[in-house]
């Protein structure tokens, strides 16, 4: 997909203030608001754009643990791999879900209220889950850096 340059201050833009009006958009990119909102429409349109949300901090919403959980599956088959995702579509706690190549299956991203919390997640959800071989966790001690989104350069 090709981006021009206004395209691409506008995808940095929104980014980094996905609340940010269209007027104020438009002024910093040097355009006149109608034909900015086409560009911003344009780019929903193609899917490059998928959403806006309100970034939330896990530990004051009541999630301080972060845990990711390495999963290695029995089978690799195509349905045992869907299955697999739809099973942690289930689990609210699960926020990401990536599937690697290598030894290791999926990576999950949990967040859980307390270690016992995790536990019962582990317990009750992954480790039993159909087709799970094994699952290695590791606890977040602190996060450096954590950016939303995609590098967007001006090229």
């Amino acid at each position: 997909m090709a981006f021009d340059m206004i395209d691409r201050r506008i995808l940095e833009l929104l980014q980094g203030d996905g609340r940010m009006t269209n007027v104020d958009l438009a002024e910093r990119v040097g355009l006149t608001a109608p034909p900015c909102l086409r560009r911003v429409r344009a780019l929903e349109d193609r899917g490059v754009i998928r959403g806006y949300h309100a970034e939330l901090d896990a530990a004051t919403m009541g999630y301080p643990i972060t845990v990711f959980a390495m999963v290695s599956l029995r089978s690799q088959a195509e349905h045992d791999l869907a299955a697999f995702e739809d099973h942690v579509a289930t689990i609210p706690e699960v926020r990401e879900c990536h599937m690697l190549n290598g030894e290791i299956d999926f990576i999950l991203k949990i967040v859980a209220s307390d270690l016992k919390s995790f536990q019962e997640i582990l317990m009750t959800h992954l480790t039993p889950a159909p087709n799970v071989a094994s699952v290695k966790t590791s606890l977040t001690i602190r996060t450096a850096k954590a950016l939303p989104g995609v590098p967007v350069s001006a090229d």
